[in-house]
């Protein structure tokens, strides 16, 4: 199921192998940030689920730009079911090395 619902809801701006938006670590001209990749390339493994999983259900969009976290990452709490959000974020761990797993399951 997380890989059908990463496809359907996540992959058109975080890519569809994970690959991020292109140039991700640069603010966009509203000072927004793109969406970052989701493989072990970029930071998501750096945060512990329960900060993965507050962003999928709470977006950043509408943060003051000032922000660090400033993005369009829309809310998608009343868009996918508790179940699909947990199944989002077990695939998008699942393809991260073994070492990367190991190195973010410490990190909550």
């Amino acid at each position: 199921m997380g890989e059908a619902v990463y496809a359907a809801q996540c992959a058109a701006c975080h890519g569809a192998n994970l690959e991020g938006e292109a140039n991700w670590k640069e603010r966009r001209d509203d000072g927004t940030y793109r969406a970052p990749p989701h493989d072990e390339s970029g930071h998501t493994w750096h945060h512990g689920d329960s900060y993965i999983l507050d962003r999928i259900r709470n977006g950043n969009a509408g943060l003051d730009p000032q922000m660090q976290q400033a993005s369009n990452m829309i809310a998608y709490k009343d868009i996918l079911s508790e179940e699909e959000i947990m199944a989002v974020l077990a695939y998008i761990k699942s393809q991260w090395p073994d070492d990367i797993r190991a190195m973010q399951a410490q990190r909550e």
